[in-house]
C-alpha cells in the first residue's frame, strides 16, 4: 500500500488499466483528477468546447477498435450534457467510460442547492449504462475502476460511469493500486452450436446478417471462412458494414431502408444466420428459422421467435460453427454470378436516389480504402449504408438507432485521436454541424485534422420534405439560417472550402486529406429525394 489522494489512485488505475487519452472538460468538483493527470506523463487531457462533444469523442476513440474512450464531466448539468453521447455508446454497444464529479459526499440527496446538484444523479444514467457506481472511500477507487472496466471487457459492451464525490477525490489513504483483469471471451454451448450447425447444414437457400457485435468481437475473417463455405449471402446493418469488405462476390450490401429486392430475397431465405445484431429489420416469416448469434442472452430471440440460441462471442461461435459444418458437409458450389446480379438489381432499384449515390461515390474515390467515415444523420448519410461500400471492420460509425444529429462531427475527431494516421472524414448537414461546431476549436488546438463536408441546404432537409409533402405544405421550425461555412471555419483557422458539385468534392476532399490540417468543405445542395 502507498499514501495517495483518491485521484491519485484515480489516475493511476487508469494508466492501469491502459487508459493514455482522456476527454473533458475542468470543473471545480474534477480540479484534483485535473492535477493528478498533470503529474500522469502518459495520459493526455483533450479539453473539448462543450461535455457533449466530450462523450462523442470518447466514442469515437472507441468505436475504432483501439481502446475504450474516456470521458471526464463535472457532475449534473455537465453529465447531462454529455449524455448524448453515452445513449449514442448505449445504442451503438460501444464500450466508453465516463467519470462524473460529485459534490461532498455528506452532502448527496439532501437537495440543498450544492453547485450542480442533481439527487440522485446515479438514476439518470442507469438508462443509457450497462453499470454505474458512486465511489465514496478513495481506497475503494482502485477496485471501483477494476470493476469498470471488467463491465466494458466482458459481455454486451456498453458504457459505464462512475462519481467520485469531491471530498473521496481529496482523501489521502494507504491505498493498494490492483492490476487490470482479464476477461475471457464467453464460448457457446455445445448444444447450441451443434443444433445451428445443423440447421445450416440443412439449409437450402442460407443468408447471414453481419451486425456491430460481429465487429465488435474482431470476427469478420471468421464469417468470411463461413460464409464462402456455405456460398451464403452476406447482407449487413449500418453498424456491420466491414463485417465483409463490400468488393467481396458474397456481400450483397447493407439493409439501409427498405428494399423490395432484398425484401424478396429474404423470403427466399429458409435460414438466417444473424450475427451480433437484434434483426429488427426486416419483418421476418414465422415459419424462417434464425440461427442467431449474441453474447448477450436477452437479445436472442428478441424480435423474432422461431429462433435458434447461440450465446456466446462472435468470433469464437463462427469458429465453432465452421469446424462443425466442415467435418460433417462438403463446401457448396459457388454462387458468384447469382449474388451479383442480386447486388446490381438491389442498386438499380435505387436509382431514384441518384442525387446521393454521385456525391456518396465522389467521397469513396477520394478516400484511401481503409479510412474512416463518420454517417451524420443527414440525407447523404443516410444514403450511405447502400452506396458506400466499407471494406474493412472499425472503419464506419454510425449512431446506430440512437440517430442523432450533431454526433457526426465530434466523433470522428475521438477516431482520429485513436487512428491519426488514418483519414477520417464526417458527413454532416448544415443543422446538424451547427450542435457542435465549436469543436472546430479543439480540432485546431490539438491538431486532430478531420475533414468535415457540410451538405447545406438551409434546412432540417428530411423535416422540410416531410412537411412539404405530407403535411401539405405547412412549413415550421425546418427553415434554417446559416452562417457562411467556410468563412466560420476559417475563423476557427481551419481550412473552408466549397464544392458545388461532385467532381469538385472528389478533388476537394483529395486534397484535404493530403493537408496535415482540419478543413471544412461546404457543398449546397437542394432538397433531395427521400431514402425511405
Amino acid at each position: 500500500m502507498t499514501k495517495m489522494s483518491g485521484s491519485q489512485a484515480l489516475v493511476k488505475s487508469l494508466h492501469k488499466e491502459g487508459i493514455r487519452v482522456v476527454f473533458g472538460l475542468p470543473g471545480i468538483h474534477i480540479y484534483s483528477i485535473l492535477d493528478s493527470i498533470y503529474d500522469e506523463q502518459n495520459i493526455q487531457f483533450i479539453t473539448t468546447r462543450h461535455e457533449q462533444a466530450a462523450s462523442y469523442m470518447a466514442f469515437g476513440y472507441s468505436k475504432t477498435g483501439k481502446g475504450i474512450g474516456t470521458a471526464l464531466v463535472v457532475p449534473g448539468p455537465g453529465l447531462f450534457n454529455a449524455s448524448a453521447g453515452i445513449g449514442t455508446a448505449y445504442a451503438s454497444s460501444s464500450p466508453i467510460l465516463v467519470i462524473s464529479g460529485q459534490n461532498n459526499k455528506n452532502t448527496i440527496g439532501l437537495n440543498r442547492g450544492e453547485l450542480h446538484e442533481v439527487n440522485d444523479q446515479l438514476d439518470t444514467v442507469k438508462p443509457i449504462t450497462k453499470w454505474a457506481s458512486r465511489i465514496t472511500t478513495s481506497s475503494q477507487i482502485p477496485a471501483g475502476v477494476q470493476e469498470a472496466f471488467i463491465n466494458l471487457r466482458s459481455g454486451h459492451p456498453r458504457p459505464v460511469e462512475i462519481e467520485i464525490p469531491q471530498d473521496t477525490l481529496e482523501e489521502i489513504d494507504e491505498i493498494n493500486l490492483l492490476e487490470s483483469k482479464i476477461c475471457a471471451p464467453i464460448t457457446p454451448s455445445t448444444d447450441s452450436l451443434l443444433q445451428g450447425s445443423e440447421t445450416l447444414n440443412d439449409s437450402i437457400q442460407p443468408i447471414i446478417w453481419a451486425g456491430g457485435g460481429l465487429i465488435s468481437s474482431g470476427a469478420s475473417k471468421e464469417l468470411q471462412n463461413l460464409a464462402e463455405y456455405l456460398q451464403s449471402p452476406v447482407i449487413t446493418t449500418h453498424d456491420g458494414k466491414g463485417s465483409i469488405p463490400e468488393d467481396h462476390y458474397l456481400s450483397i450490401g447493407t439493409y439501409s431502408f427498405k428494399s423490395d429486392v432484398l425484401d424478396h430475397k429474404l423470403q427466399q431465405c429458409d435460414v438466417i444466420l444473424a450475427v451480433g445484431t437484434r434483426l429488427l429489420e426486416p419483418k421476418l416469416s414465422p415459419k424462417q428459422t434464425v440461427v442467431q448469434i449474441d453474447i448477450d442472452p436477452d437479445e436472442i430471440g428478441r424480435n423474432h421467435q422461431n429462433t435458434i440460441s447461440i450465446v456466446g462471442d462472435a468470433r469464437i461461435s463462427l469458429e465453432k460453427l465452421y469446424s462443425h459444418i466442415a467435418s460433417t458437409t462438403p463446401p457448396r458450389s459457388e454462387q458468384k454470378q447469382e449474388i451479383s446480379k442480386l447486388r446490381n438489381c438491389n442498386l438499380s432499384s435505387l436509382s431514384h436516389l441518384k442525387i446521393q449515390s454521385e456525391f456518396i461515390q465522389a467521397i469513396r474515390s477520394a478516400m484511401p480504402r481503409d479510412g474512416i467515415l463518420v454517417e451524420g444523420a443527414t440525407q447523404i448519410g443516410y444514403a450511405c449504408g447502400t452506396f458506400f461500400p466499407v471494406y474493412n471492420p472499425n472503419t464506419y460509425i454510425t449512431s446506430s438507432y440512437f440517430g442523432n444529429l450533431g454526433y457526426a462531427y465530434p466523433t470522428a475527431l475521438g477516431a482520429k485521436v485513436a487512428e491519426p494516421d488514418k483519414a477520417v472524414v464526417a458527413i454532416s448537414g448544415d443543422g446538424g454541424f451547427l450542435f457542435n461546431s465549436q469543436e472546430l476549436a479543439t480540432a485546431m488546438m490539438y491538431g486532430i485534422n478531420v475533414v468535415v463536408i457540410v451538405f447545406n441546404d438551409n434546412a432540417y432537409g428530411n423535416v422540410l420534405r416531410d412537411q412539404k409533402y405530407t403535411y401539405n405544405n405547412r412549413i415550421i421550425g425546418s427553415s434554417l439560417q446559416n452562417p457562411d461555412f467556410v468563412k466560420l471555419a476559417q475563423a476557427y483557422g481551419a481550412r473552408g472550402i466549397r464544392a458545388k458539385n461532385p467532381d469538385q468534392l472528389e478533388t476537394y476532399l483529395r486534397e484535404a486529406l493530403a493537408i496535415d490540417t482540419s478543413t471544412l468543405i461546404e457543398v449546397p445542395v437542394e432538397m433531395m429525394p427521400s431514402p425511405f
